[in-house]
């Protein structure tokens, strides 16, 4: 990834070049938290994270299209993520896979001489602190949507008859999981709310979850926030849990 000088704008792309991230965190679970955080805006193809110690803090997300990439950067620009706010822009070069898609694809060696013949050497993209293009400095969630009021309990893949509604109260309960979906995750998602207490997973029944707040006030901002944002393709179902 090239560096440019300040001055020039990064025209939009269907790749986002992501930094700021928390470095203690193992790259495998980085990619799939970067990629449940942005699947909600559009297909993606890939999710660039490498262990060196000049990609430290970095990633690149990578879009079918650039309206999902533009609407992506915009809505996530600040999301605390891993306890660090994440840096947003558009990658200053286009990614292999989209170039190969488009047919522009040049092999890396045949791009070094070119670069050497014209006496351009690049830089790589690492200034942690490069002012991104997003409009919105924090995330407000994803969707604003009412939360339902009935509390499903599911039975294997059959919902069984609904209960009555738990009220209002300090615990939330989390369906529609991913199976891989784990409490760092949601702690992360969830975590940008005041008054997070806990997140427990339910070992034996993967794909729900409870949410603690301090009190029924925090647990239902959080709740509103976060109704129906996807996970990997799964809209989490909130609602207060029964006591």
């Amino acid at each position: 990834m090239a560096e440019i000088s300040q001055d020039e704008e990064i025209p939009p792309s269907t790749t986002l070049y992501i930094n700021n991230l928390n470095e203690k965190i193992k790259i495998d679970q980085l990619k799939k938290s970067l990629h449940a955080v942005f699947s909600q805006f559009g297909k993606i193809l890939d999710v660039l994270a490498f262990k060196t110690l000049k990609h430290k803090g970095q990633a690149w997300v990578i879009f079918e299209d650039v309206n999902s990439a533009t609407n992506a950067l915009r809505r996530m620009q600040g999301f605390p993520f891993y306890d660090k706010e994440m840096r947003i822009q558009y990658a200053k070069t286009k990614s292999d896979i989209i170039a190969k898609a488009d047919g522009t694809f040049v092999p890396r060696e045949k791009r070094k001489r070119h670069d050497e013949k014209g006496g351009k050497k690049r830089k790589e993209q690492l200034d942690p602190n490069q002012a991104a293009a997003g409009l919105n400095p924090s995330y407000a969630g994803a969707y604003g949507a009412t939360p339902p009021l009935s509390q499903i309990p599911y039975l294997g893949a059959r919902p069984i008859v609904p209960e009555a509604p738990a009220p209002p109260n300090n615990i939330l309960f989390v369906q529609n999981l991913p199976h891989d979906a784990t409490a760092m995750m949601l702690q992360m998602l969830f975590n940008q709310y005041p008054g997070l207490k806990d997140v427990r997973m339910v070992e034996a029944k993967p794909g729900i979850a409870f949410v603690e707040y301090e009190n029924e006030m925090q647990s239902t901002v959080a709740m509103q926030a976060l109704q129906g944002f996807k996970i990997q393709q799964n809209q989490m179902l909130i609602s207060y849990a029964k006591k």
